[in-house]
Formats: C-alpha cells, sequence, structure tokens
C-alpha cells in the first residue's frame, strides 16, 4: 500500500543522513521510479525532504538524521498523518507505525495529528456504476478544516443544482468508490455532503463541535447501511443454482444476501432492488438456473417477459 511506503521511506531518511532512490527501491522492495515518486510526493505534501544534485548527492531530510519527528512544524505534521491516513485502516503495520510515529511527535502536535489520521475513511466500493475519479476541487480545504478542527462556512448546490450556504462542523472525509463525501456536524445533525458539490469553503475560527464518542468509521459505515436500504426498498426473494451465485454477486452487489443451500443443491438467495420489475428484468438472463418465489409480482412480471420472449422468437 503507497501509505505504508510513505511511512517507511520517510523512517527511512530519519534514520540515514542521506539516501538515493536506488536506496530506497532496494530497502523497501520497489522499482527506482516508484521510490522516486513516493520521495517527490513527501516533498510536495510538505515534508522537508529536498533533493541534493551532484556527485553523493540523493534526499535529505532537512535538519539532518534523526531518529524521531522533532523536526517537523504542526502543518508537516498534520500533512504526513492525512497522507497516510487514508489506508490506515487496511494494514495492522501501518496502525502500528502510525502509533510510534505519533508518540515521536512533540506533545502540542499530537492531538493534531492523530486528528488528521483518523479523519479519512477511503471506502472502494462504489453506489451505482464506477466513474472515472476527479478530485474535488473543494477537497483540499476541507481537509485542512478536518485535521486542523475548525468549523467552516459551506457553499453547496444541491442534486438540482440548488445553492445555498451553511456552517459546519467538519467531522471526516470518505471516499465512496470516485466520490468523496464530507460528514459533518450541523445545527440539524449529522449530516453528509458530496464533496463535488462544495463549491466553496470559508475557515472560521469557531472549532469543531463533535459528538461524543464520535468514531468516524462508524459513522460511515452507519450512512452506508442508510443507504443502501434507500437505494432497495425491496426485496425478491429466490432459490438459485449454486455456480451462478457468484454472478448474482456481480450483478446486484451489496443488495444480494445468500441464504443456505436446499437439499436439491440451489441455494436461497435474497435480492434488495429500487423496483421489483427491474429486479425481475435483470434475473430473466439467467432462466432457468434461478426460480423467484416472492413476491408475485416479480413471478407474473418474469412469466410476461416469457410470453413476449416467446412471441417473438419461437419458431414458426
Amino acid at each position: 500500500m503507497r501509505a505504508d511506503r510513505l511511512v517507511a521511506t520517510l523512517l527511512l531518511l530519519q534514520s540515514r543522513k542521506r539516501v538515493t532512490a536506488a536506496d530506497v527501491a532496494a530497502e523497501l522492495e520497489v522499482s527506482v521510479r516508484t521510490a522516486r515518486r513516493d520521495l517527490e510526493a513527501l516533498s510536495a505534501a510538505g515534508i522537508p525532504v529536498f533533493p541534493q544534485p551532484g556527485r553523493g548527492g540523493g534526499w535529505e531530510l532537512v535538519g539532518g538524521a534523526r531518529t524521531d519527528l522533532s523536526g517537523l512544524t504542526a502543518d508537516e505534521a498534520r500533512t504526513l498523518f492525512m497522507v497516510a491516513g487514508p489506508e490506515a485502516a487496511a494494514t495492522p503495520e501501518l496502525k502500528a507505525a502510525l502509533r510510534k510515529l505519533v508518540r515521536a511527535l512533540p506533545e502540542p502536535f499530537r492531538a493534531s495529528a492523530e486528528q488528521a489520521a483518523s479523519s479519512v475513511v477511503v471506502d472502494p466500493d462504489a453506489w451505482g456504476r464506477n466513474r472515472r475519479a476527479r478530485r474535488p476541487p473543494m477537497l483540499d480545504a476541507l481537509q485542512s478544516a478536518v485535521a486542523s478542527g475548525k468549523q467552516v462556512e459551506l457553499d453547496y448546490a444541491d442534486r438540482t443544482g440548488r445553492p445555498s450556504s451553511r456552517v459546519v462542523s467538519p467531522l471526516g472525509l470518505a471516499q465512496k468508490g470516485t466520490v468523496w463525501y464530507l460528514v459533518a456536524n450541523t445545527d440539524a445533525g449529522q449530516r453528509t455532503f458530496r464533496v463535488g458539490r462544495v463549491t466553496a469553503v470559508q475557515a472560521l475560527d469557531a472549532p469543531v463541535v463533535r459528538p461524543d464518542n464520535f468514531d468516524l468509521e462508524a459513522a460511515w459505515a452507519q450512512i452506508v447501511a442508510n443507504v443502501d436500504e434507500l437505494r432497495s426498498p425491496h426485496r425478491v426473494e429466490a432459490v438459485a443454482d449454486a455456480d451462478v451465485v457468484h454472478v448474482l454477486h456481480w450483478m446486484f452487489d451489496r443488495q444480494l444476501q445468500v441464504g443456505e443451500a436446499h437439499p436439491d443443491g440451489r441455494v436461497a438467495v435474497s435480492i434488495g432492488c429500487q423496483s421489483v420489475e427491474r429486479c425481475a428484468a435483470e434475473i430473466a438472463g439467467l432462466g432457468a438456473r434461478i426460480e423467484v418465489l416472492a413476491p408475485p409480482e416479480a413471478r407474473a412480471h418474469l412469466a410476461r417477459l416469457a410470453e413476449d420472449l416467446g412471441a417473438i422468437y419461437a419458431e414458426r
């Protein structure tokens, strides 16, 4: 994972006076090109890492070799943990590395670093079809607001394009598929905003109002569950051949629930959908390899589809 490499690269820089991209590549078992790109990413993120040209040159962490992060400013520390934070949930090793880095920071910087590290969730499963990723213009401003723990005034356009302005307490950011969302506290309670619809961000001096025991990952899991339920108000119950269950997973993803196997080898499945007719139409392509049991309107729709198709394709 790239976040693991960034943290490991920084620690390598601190343990040696100077390193080359080839040194980093050999140590981390990556290509020289990848190592150089990671070093450039640390430098671009605001970490004081700079290349030294000429014979015997390489990359240096300004301030000399160190075994801690005490040379970083508060903004640099927040930036580093923001870079690593989105993938922090991916591996226990990275979580352990971040805990060690937090302990190495000067006391005044620890709280903001921990906040930055826990302020982003990356959820790779998209709602609907995947789209080409585009970085929202206001994402950087919102990341800074989350890390600094300050309220912001958002200019926002809803799904119809209607503009509004409101003061919110940013609690964290989540990436769902290719789309970024802001989880925020408002006067009306916790709300989720699509970052791509934020048109302006004005930082305020007031501190974030954070709910007691707020946990971003738990909050995002609940948001996903709520949205999935809204997107799938109906359910179709069926039994399917065991070897097409993986096809159903591909077709319906999180909307599919797989039950127990029947004595005849078929497997019970339950499919969430926006409309029964649409779900029946998608299932129809599997033919006799799936049998819908309920609701009756799904069975009736499949029967109509069979009649229509038979009328067109039956041999004359």
